[in-house]
């Protein structure tokens, strides 16, 4: 974020917040835009909100305008290390609801201890691109709903790309799936628009402990490492400990934080 502190020239009633649009907000100060709020949904059903102001005035009017206009609960990430934009959310009535580590994940074999890794007898991997759909979606829906009914699919990273309303496959062509005979145990979705990031890694309940995931990362991972990449980037949240072991298990290291919270 970018503000500053409560200066004279600019008055909590010479800011006026304009609706630009039905999810879009200006601040206006002498007709100068000073600030910009924006709300949208994420493919979970849930309303984030953002919100870049030169002041905090006009963030305080922005915020508490866009609370006031959409459907709560209203839910916005923080960069846990900027303390100024932390603050300004939580003065406008939001609190802390979880945290997510950003971690790096080195690609070589070498480091991580995948090179020998292989999967699990009568477990073959299916590169990304040539999964079929069908199954695909089922081994999505199916694990979806194990985590839904256990601690929740809230308590995964936040997925920001949209998708088709009800459609949980972002891009078919992203996953790679460990397939058995007759059905898929697991996927893992990477990609790759600016930097290598590995978005999910699931398995099914009746299939976890047999090294299917390790057997995932090892192949998304070598892929990477051959394409040139040394670090792919993952987000698991704080409580996830089964994550986290996985991760830090192949030598990933937890570079930043960022806050979800929720008014």
């Amino acid at each position: 974020m970018n503000t500053t502190p409560f200066t004279p020239g600019l008055s909590e009633h010479a800011v006026v917040i304009t609706r630009v649009t039905d999810r879009h907000w200006h601040a206006l100060h002498d007709a100068l835009v000073v600030g910009r709020g924006h709300a949208q949904h994420r493919p979970d059903g849930r309303l984030f909100v953002s919100v870049d102001a030169w002041h905090d005035t006009a963030f305080d009017r922005l915020a508490a305008t866009m609370s006031a206009s959409l459907p709560g609960p209203l839910y916005t990430v923080v960069d846990e290390a900027d303390t100024e934009l932390t603050a300004a959310w939580l003065r406008a009535g939001f609190a802390v609801r979880r945290r997510e580590w950003e971690y790096a994940v080195p690609t070589d074999p070498r480091l991580t201890g995948l090179g020998t890794v292989l999967p699990p007898s009568g477990v073959t991997i299916v590169p990304a691109g040539q999964a079929d759909e069908s199954l695909l979606r089922a081994v999505d829906r199916e694990i979806r709903g194990e985590v839904e009914a256990t601690v929740g699919w809230h308590s995964m990273p936040a997925e920001v790309v949209p998708c088709r309303d009800g459609d949980t496959l972002v891009d078919p062509s992203k996953y790679a799936v460990a397939a058995a005979t007759d059905r898929y145990l697991g996927l893992i979705r990477v990609v790759t628009a600016i930097r290598p990031r590995i978005g999910l890694v699931a398995v099914r309940a009746d299939a976890q402990r047999r090294g299917v995931a390790r057997a995932l990362l090892a192949h998304a991972l070598g892929i990477l490492h051959q394409s040139g990449f040394a670090e792919a980037w993952t987000e698991v949240q704080e409580s996830n400990r089964a994550g986290s072991a996985l991760f830090e298990g192949i030598g990933a290291r937890p570079m930043s934080s960022n806050l979800e919270l929720v008014r």
